[in-house]
């Protein structure tokens, strides 16, 4: 019987601060609750907070995966993984920011290739910055959710970004506009936007999902999607957040695993 693969989401914006790293842990949450095994890949390699979200000590990262397949001391990809619960784990960015001018393209895409293996789900949390590596992983994922906000710098960047990808004739991405973020931020329309970006949004996640609170569920390293309040509170964000969740995988990806 041939073996089924995961499929990789990459999380990827026009600026920093719109809120990716929040979406990709709360659709890990989202995974989590439709019984899937979810790899959560921090590859923003000189600035990423997932660890620090999550609250959980890291001894390998990203950076001991390079080092060891260089040196020949590669022998299982869950040596490198940190384990969030029993259906989430994480591989973490460098600890050392310097690291990062260290890890080549190449064995990004081969951490990618061994995870999609092992996990049913694997959420690329990139960087905003189209260098290298970001270009290799656009290239690689199965399929791109792009963040945005209210914000005229964020949106010319990702027209910019989404035009590349109708020019290549890509069409393996949604686009989610993240009001949560920040709420007080309202300088254009729906159809504003849209019209800026020339593209549809597919998807919003409400001003009401704003978390005053949020430092607190960071210094706890909870992620609000697994919270059993959650889908009272937040019913209808909660319930986006399902259906770009099943769209992102696709829905017979989703079938499959209730029928098992």
């Amino acid at each position: 019987m041939k073996k089924k693969f995961g499929k990789s989401i990459g999380f990827f914006s026009g600026k920093g601060g719109v809120g990716k790293t929040t979406m990709a842990l709360n659709l890990a949450g989202i995974y989590e609750s439709l019984g899937k095994k979810v790899l959560i890949m921090d590859m923003d390699l000189s600035g990423g907070n997932v660890s620090l979200a999550l609250n959980k000590p890291v001894s390998k990262t990203i950076y001991h995966f390079v080092d060891d397949y260089n040196n020949n001391r590669y022998k299982d990809f869950f040596d490198y993984v940190t384990s969030y619960d029993s259906k989430i784990d994480f591989l973490a960015c460098p600890k050392d920011p310097r690291q990062a001018s260290k890890i080549d393209s190449k064995y990004v895409e081969m951490a990618l290739e061994r995870a999609v293996v092992y996990y049913d789900v694997v959420l690329v949390d990139m960087s905003h910055v189209l260098n290298e590596i970001n270009l290799v992983l656009l290239d690689l994922v199965s399929t791109v959710l792009f963040v945005v906000n209210n914000d005229p710098m964020d949106l010319k960047n990702i027209k910019s970004i989404i035009s590349v990808f109708k020019d290549l004739g890509k069409e393996n991405y949604k686009i989610l506009l993240y009001s949560a973020k920040d709420p007080f931020k309202k300088y254009f329309s729906l159809f504003d936007m849209k019209s800026i970006i020339k593209a549809n949004i597919d998807y919003e996640v409400s001003t009401e999902f704003y978390l005053k609170n949020m430092d607190s569920y960071v210094m706890n390293g909870k992620i609000v999607t697994l919270q059993e309040k959650a889908l009272n509170i937040f019913n209808k964000d909660y319930t986006t957040m399902v259906h770009l969740g099943i769209d992102l995988l696709g829905h017979e990806e989703v079938n499959e695993n209730e029928e098992n």
